[in-house]
């Protein structure tokens, strides 16, 4: 149950990223509700597609440098 924990992370951030309009910032800190996890810890469930778009949303909203990498990249 806990190995699937990763995957099912994931899987809920971008089914309510899908239903929030794309907002996948905000998707990782529902789904850190939900699965009861710290938003620090939750970094290390979230696979590298979802790294990205959050890569990209940050630095559209000027959030990060545009050459920043996240401290949780995989």
């Amino acid at each position: 149950m806990l190995e699937d924990l990763p995957k099912q992370f994931s899987s809920h951030v971008i089914n309510t990223a899908k239903k929030n309009g794309g907002h996948y910032m905000e998707a990782v800190i529902e789904a850190c509700e939900v699965f009861n996890i710290e938003p620090q810890v939750a970094g290390k469930f979230l696979d590298k597609p979802i790294v990205e778009k959050i890569q990209v949303e940050g630095e559209s909203m000027n959030l990060l440098p545009r050459s920043q990498k996240l401290p949780f990249s995989p």
